[in-house]
């Protein structure tokens, strides 16, 4: 059975959709410019936390739109901390990866870009022809806006990988790393003070939340698809668990947390994590009608989670 058609609703329909669902609104003027600059459908996508259940879809009573929006910027500020931050992760996975590779295989992409270096199994052997492909075509595309190819090709006819990691996407870069050998893997994880398997898990999830902040989606509550493995914060924290599962901090946001305190430099994470327990002390100001306890279950934070800076 097909879906009913949406069809469109000026700014005056949608403040009567919200109302009816018994959402207060102040001042209608004030809504309807901000519906109009953000969309209705993105600043509606938070309503499920003031929502009395999932099946009547009524607002909590004397929920108003202040407090509908105050979670939509507080989604947009730390959306923005988180991929500020994933930059600089961004940016360290590719410094250390052109350097131990450039090391070992040499500076010349026919060196550094050679399918010999790669994980040696037949059956990843396209997985292994297919990143290679989209590796040299990134080079080759993007090369030709960034400035430092740009030179290193006039100049010296080839673009070394340190240069090339430049304008290769994170997504790339942590698909480089599945297919690196064992070897390459472990030394890159030292680096890093973690092991191989850890940043097998973590470079595809910080791949997707990166990709996620780009795009201005819907950050506080997503899950990724894969779950870190359980690490010492956890318990530390004394995270609780469901049927012997720790219930946050494992495809969630604070599974990011928990993989920036591994990967960033001290200074770098105690930067963030002020940050971001700033905009949460500010959401919470601004709540009437929920608590922030309710936000943090939502995004998987436990309570006392402002201690892994001490931990």
């Amino acid at each position: 059975m097909l879906a009913m058609v949406k069809t469109f609703k000026t700014l005056d329909e949608q403040l009567k959709i919200l109302q009816s669902k018994g959402l207060i609104i102040s001042d209608p003027d004030e809504t309807k410019d901000i519906l109009l600059r953000e969309n209705y459908f993105f600043v509606s996508g938070y309503r499920l936390l003031f929502m009395e259940s999932v099946t009547n879809k009524l607002f909590l009573p004397g929920t108003t739109f202040e407090e509908l929006y105050a979670v939509f910027q507080f989604d947009r500020h730390i959306r923005n901390i988180i991929f500020k931050n994933l930059l600089i992760i961004e940016n360290n996975i590719k410094s250390i990866t052109a350097y131990n590779l450039s090391g070992k295989y040499g500076i010349h992409e026919d060196e550094y870009l050679n399918p010999k270096n790669f994980v040696n199994d037949r059956k990843r052997k396209k997985q292994v022809d297919d990143l290679l492909r989209k590796m040299k075509r990134q080079i080759r595309i993007n090369g030709g806006q960034h400035q430092a190819t740009i030179h290193y090709i006039e100049k010296y006819g080839y673009v070394p990988l340190w240069i090339a990691v430049k304008v290769l996407s994170f997504g790339i870069v942590s698909e480089l790393y599945q297919i690196l050998k064992p070897e390459d893997q472990i030394n890159i994880a030292k680096d890093f003070h973690v092991d191989r398997d850890q940043l097998l898990v973590y470079f595809p999830i910080l791949a997707n939340f990166r990709n996620l902040c780009a795009h201005e989606d819907i950050l506080y509550e997503h899950k990724a698809q894969r779950n870190i493995e359980d690490t010492k914060y956890h318990e530390l924290l004394e995270i609780p668990k469901i049927n012997d599962e720790y219930i946050y901090g494992k495809n969630d946001l604070f599974a990011v947390v928990i993989i920036l305190k591994q990967l960033l430099r001290r200074d770098d994470f105690f930067l963030f994590m002020s940050e971001f327990e700033y905009e949460i002390q500010i959401l919470a100001d601004r709540l009437k009608t929920i608590s922030i306890e309710k936000v943090l279950d939502r995004m998987g934070f436990p309570i006392n989670y402002g201690e892994m800076v001490r931990l």
